[in-house]
């Protein structure tokens, strides 16, 4: 077995907002040295399945290395934009601190490469 179950918010902290009607979440790695484990994890393909039924996307992912980041971009996701949504969060805050408790599978090998330690966990 060479994947391991962690929770996102191992990894990183995040922190997310809006503009018009796309959301961004920005992904920060707790340790620099951690972005290749994030970017091997965190697609438009799985960003696609975390936010079905609330965008068809388009889903983007931009690598931020002087941060050790991930920039999160989904379109098409606030029924207009934050003065016309209905929803509750309608400019999209709160969803960079709710997916930090979803369950990611990381590459144990690469992981041991950064430096991760999931035994500390």
């Amino acid at each position: 077995m060479n994947n391991i179950s962690i929770k996102l918010g191992d990894l990183v902290h995040g922190r997310s907002g809006d503009k018009g009607n796309k959301i961004n979440i920005a992904l920060i790695c707790h340790q620099k040295q951690w972005l290749p484990l994030l970017e091997s994890v965190i697609t438009p393909k799985l960003l696609a399945k975390w936010f079905k039924g609330w965008s068809e996307g388009p889903f983007e992912v931009f690598s931020v290395d002087g941060v050790g980041a991930v920039n999160c971009l989904i379109h098409n996701v606030l029924q207009g934009g934050g003065t016309v949504s209905k929803r509750i969060d309608a400019q999209g805050k709160s969803l960079g601190q709710i997916i930090l408790n979803v369950n990611i599978k990381i590459n144990h090998s690469l992981a041991k490469k950064v430096g991760f330690d999931s035994s500390l966990l």
